[in-house]
């Protein structure tokens, strides 16, 4: 099967912005300094699995538990909202034990990487896209989170102290934006 370059790119674009990987830079930043440290690896391996098992049996899964796309992203947008409300007023939501095992796994491989905007939006480009296209707009996708994982350290010492403070809250606040956005689009259908 041959895939549209046209079609790669919308899918690798629009995967892209929903991850939104460079905008939360400054929250995994926090978080790797809470928990002692990410496990790259771990963090890509996990979002990764739960992107393509969503391509593969997300609408399927979520009905059999009885749940619909919709109220699956009101979930998330909560978990995303409660983020964004630590970065912007530095209170801490997201206790961690200090193990960087289980941080790796939540919040940051989901929903911060693979949360409900992008496991939703995976659902959705199935509907238009070959399932190989699809693919590999994810995995493509799943090298820039790990380049960028990885380059965490480096990223911080860039911006110094009180740059990582400035984009954090910025940040925050684009975070809260996002979680509303996809709770308004979604709780209506879930209110009818």
């Amino acid at each position: 099967m041959i895939i549209s370059v046209d079609a790669l790119i919308t899918v690798t674009f629009t995967l892209f912005a929903v991850i939104d990987i460079i905008g939360s830079i400054p929250l995994l930043i926090s978080l790797k300094q809470k928990m002692g440290g990410i496990h790259e690896w771990r963090a890509t391996l996990i979002s990764g699995g739960l992107m393509v098992l969503f391509l593969l049996v997300g609408q399927k899964f979520l009905g059999v538990l009885g749940l619909d796309v919709e109220s699956f992203a009101v979930g998330g947008s909560i978990v995303i909202f409660i983020l964004g409300l630590e970065m912007v007023l530095g209170i801490e939501f997201f206790k961690s034990d200090g193990d960087a095992k289980s941080g790796t796994v939540v919040p940051i491989a989901f929903p911060l990487i693979a949360g409900s905007g992008t496991l939703t939006t995976i659902i959705s480009l199935r509907a238009n896209y070959s399932t190989l296209t699809v693919l590999v707009g994810i995995l493509i996708n799943l090298i820039i989170v790990f380049l960028v994982l990885k380059s965490l350290n480096y990223i911080a010492k860039l911006l110094g102290h009180a740059g990582l403070l400035a984009v954090r809250k910025f940040f925050g606040v684009i975070l809260l934006a996002i979680a509303v956005k996809i709770f308004a689009s979604n709780v209506g259908v879930l209110i009818k």
